[in-house]
């Protein structure tokens, strides 16, 4: 399951802590061994008594920091939050504020949704930003890497949980209330095997859930509606379509 929210102070803290160490480690050793120096000569000109390695230590980051300017945590906290506020709007991923994933997808206290196949990265990040735990599969280590890279700029980690697999070789271990499949997700798959993907997926959804199943991209059909509505028969369904270049199918579980 996602991990706590932390505090925007705390976040702050790390970020400032990763720019020091990402500075001393980016520098040869006499610049540090410089920096040491000068900590020195201050903490002696403050009468400093008890000269010790963690009191140098910490001066040694007061100067590394200067040496940034890295933003006060109020000017920091601003820029955080007008980032997220643009995380949070569909445009920002190129999705229009009517499209299914916007209307259908919703924040659930005790939801989890599960990005399948979704290498642009829009959909997970879209809705991490605005509240929901998502798990994001993707057959490329390098997507997972960029997906928490850009999830790390404005504080969405830990809403996120990223997996290097694809829909053959996982199975939900947690009731989903959403499940977002791109097209590329069933790629490579046999016929038997995305069916049982699905069917794994239809039965760890809760009553109400939706799937939101990409059939085609860049105008070519990759699944067949007609396969779709077989093995979602008994679920509420409809097509949207979105422009002449995609095709989401759109199912939603019935509550008994």
């Amino acid at each position: 399951m996602a991990q706590r929210q932390q505090s925007l102070k705390h976040e702050y803290e790390i970020f400032v802590e990763r720019e020091i160490e990402n500075y001393k480690e980016s520098v040869p050793r006499r610049v540090i061994l410089a920096i040491g120096d000068e900590a020195v000569k201050s903490l002696e000109e403050a009468a400093q008594l008890a000269l010790t390695e963690m009191l140098l230590c910490a001066e040694v980051d007061r100067i590394v920091k200067a040496r940034l300017r890295l933003p006060s945590y109020d000017a920091w906290r601003k820029r955080r939050v007008k980032a997220l506020a643009d995380f949070q709007r569909p445009e920002r991923w190129g999705m229009r504020a009517d499209s299914a994933l916007v209307r259908e997808v919703k924040r659930s206290p005790d939801g989890h949704i599960l990005v399948a196949g979704a290498s642009a990265d829009g959909p997970t990040l879209y809705l991490a930003a605005n509240g929901c735990d998502v798990t994001t599969l993707d057959r490329e280590e390098e997507a997972m890497e960029r997906v928490y890279a850009a999830a790390a700029e404005v504080g969405l980690t830990s809403r996120i949980r990223g997996l290097v697999a694809d829909l053959s070789s996982w199975s939900p271990d947690m009731p989903l209330n959403a499940v977002v499949c791109a097209a590329a997700a069933f790629a490579g798959l046999t016929d038997d095997e995305r069916r049982r993907a699905i069917a794994l997926l239809q039965s760890a959804t809760t009553a109400g859930g939706v799937h939101l199943v990409e059939t085609s991209a860049h105008g070519v059909r990759l699944v067949p509606i007609e396969e779709l509505r077989a093995v979602y028969r008994g679920w509420n369904v409809s097509i949207e379509r979105g422009g002449t270049s995609s095709e989401t199918f759109l199912a939603r579980k019935q509550v008994a």
